[in-house]
């Protein structure tokens, strides 16, 4: 392991740390408003709908935000599943694209990981944030009668 490589790995390992650790307790107060408590109910279904920040790239999968999530809400004892629909190197705009293959029947919340790749790749602010809204605005009409919440992480640059 070379030390540029290893630096890279200690960078995203302390971003994925701090990136739970943000959203974590904004996570369990939306859960304990939105979860009613049935016995033998389906788990809470949450989808990490993003890009590379989700998916994991090149981190053990043991380790990407889903997982680290999933695990994190179960330890505060939220009765959940939290899907990786992360595609390394999209978009927002691709995110619009492949939603209704990407958000399945039965979520309840779908955290919006898009943006980061627009910003690298210097693209009009005004794009990224019509195709962002574009998404939020789909995700009610998209699932009909299901009703789902939307959370949008922010980062400042």
């Amino acid at each position: 392991m070379n030390s540029s490589y290893g630096q890279r790995y200690l960078f995203r390992q302390w971003c994925l740390r701090g990136f739970v650790g943000r959203f974590l307790g904004a996570l369990s107060a939306l859960m304990v408003a939105l979860v009613p408590v049935a016995a033998g109910a389906a788990p809470f279904q949450i989808v990490a709908f993003g890009d590379s920040l989700s998916a994991g790239y090149q981190l053990p999968q043991s380790n990407a935000f889903p997982v680290r999530l999933e695990a994190a809400l179960k330890a505060k004892g939220h009765d959940v599943a939290v899907i990786n629909a992360g595609v390394s190197g999209d978009t927002a705009s691709d995110g619009v694209e492949r939603m209704d293959w990407s958000v399945p029947d039965g979520t309840q919340l779908v955290i919006l990981e898009l943006g980061a790749n627009d910003m690298l790749r210097g693209l009009d602010p005004a794009l990224t944030r019509t195709a962002l809204t574009k998404i939020l605005e789909r995700l009610p009409k998209f699932f009909g009668a299901n009703k789902i919440d939307g959370l949008v992480p922010g980062a400042t640059a």
